[in-house]
């Protein structure tokens, strides 16, 4: 039975290592040929961010449980914590995947306009997916410019583009929209300041574009899309140093250099602009790089530890189906909830921690729902 590729993650085919070669994943013919890393980041960031904090911020308001909860709790404005960075990570592992992706296209004798074509498809399949599900969620046709999808494919076309530049003008680019993005919150500052979460220029712009904003739903403004297409592009460049022919030691060594530098420029540039999720502003922009890329970095390295790859077999298995399982946990979470809920009585008989046996019930659910997916070889792909 071959494999049906109708997909959206696009694959990392670096090789596997001699450890990946000895796991499960090694044996799929969908993920030979892989680099498991890349896989198993992308799965665990698609799990973490349909987790739903693993049911932690519904702990009790104890100061024992509270320092965690707050990780798994987005900041309210300002700072960074743990969960503010799976979605900067999510973005960066899109970009990641583009020089793997495209490239083997071309290396098939695929044009320039083929590719260029291509890309734009799947990025009006990603718009309209993303639109679906997003008012399947609500009940009812909802056009919102900023989803987790809509991200996707806005900063996937543009990096698209930019990729086409030389490496310094690539640089250049980055540079320039950074301080443009910024530029235009100062330049426009609104009376409760710059960074205000009611008043921003990015609230100002929904509501001229749209005719309302997101500031009493989440805050999120539109133009995100402009400093999101940065972070993608970060990852764009970490996949072009992975897919390159230099020695996997070297090539830690140019991410461990980069990871430095987007903390080092992320920090710097906060005592300028504040990090704030909600706007994507430049710091956190740069920040949340260097977090993404240590994540990266801890899963390459044990890659090359014998046998490693066989823990990293139910992540690769989540990053195969990424798009199927998280539009079943928009669309259907609440069904399988009450499911699990009717044979588990929703875990009360633990106690205190029920909450989080819950989350983590529904998200085995889920899992297995992949795996079943890639046993029959199935990957879903928009």
């Amino acid at each position: 039975m071959k494999p049906v590729q109708v997909d959206v993650g696009e694959g990392s085919d670096l090789g596997v290592t001699a450890a990946a070669k000895s796991s499960p994943i090694a044996v799929s013919q969908a993920t030979s040929q892989r680099y498991v890393p890349l896989d198993a980041y992308r799965g665990l960031i698609m799990l973490l961010l349909i987790s739903h904090g693993f049911g932690i911020a519904a702990l009790p308001s104890l100061p024992v449980y509270e320092a965690i909860a707050r990780q798994f709790r987005h900041s309210l404005w300002e700072g960074v914590v743990f969960w503010d960075v799976i979605m900067p990570a999510f973005l960066f592992m899109v970009g990641v995947s583009m020089p793997f992706a495209l490239g083997r296209r071309t290396e098939k004798g695929a044009t320039f306009r083929q590719n260029l074509r291509h890309v734009a498809i799947r990025s009006l399949r990603l718009l309209i997916i993303g639109e679906i599900v997003n008012s399947i969620e609500h009940n009812h046709f909802r056009l919102q410019i900023h989803t987790v999808l809509t991200q996707v494919a806005y900063a996937y076309f543009l990096c698209f583009l930019i990729m086409q530049l030389r490496p310094r003008y690539q640089v250049l680019v980055v540079v320039l929209t950074l301080a443009g993005h910024s530029a235009l919150y100062f330049l426009f500052a609104g009376p409760g300041g710059a960074f205000s979460p009611i008043d921003n220029i990015g609230a100002r712009i929904d509501l001229a574009v749209m005719g309302r904003t997101y500031v009493k739903e989440f805050s999120y403004v539109s133009i995100n899309f402009i400093t999101e297409t940065v972070t993608t592009l970060f990852g764009v460049w970490t996949g072009i140093v992975l897919r390159s022919q230099r020695p996997r030691g070297r090539q830690l060594r140019i991410l461990a250099v980069a990871m430095v530098v987007a903390f080092g420029s992320g920090l710097a540039l906060s005592t300028l602009i504040p990090m704030i999720k909600k706007l994507w502003t430049a710091s956190y922009t740069c920040y949340t790089a260097g977090w993404t890329l240590l994540g990266l970095l801890i899963l390459m390295l044990l890659a090359e530890i014998r046998g490693a790859s066989r823990i990293m077999f139910p992540l690769v298995v989540v990053s195969m189906n990424s798009i199927f399982i998280y539009s079943v946990d928009l669309t259907l979470r609440p069904w399988i909830n009450g499911t699990v809920g009717v044979f588990t009585g929703r875990f009360g008989f633990i106690g205190t921690f029920a909450p989080v046996a819950e989350a983590c019930a529904v998200l085995l659910t889920m899992w297995y729902l992949c795996y079943w997916l890639y046993r029959q070889k199935i990957f879903l792909k928009a």
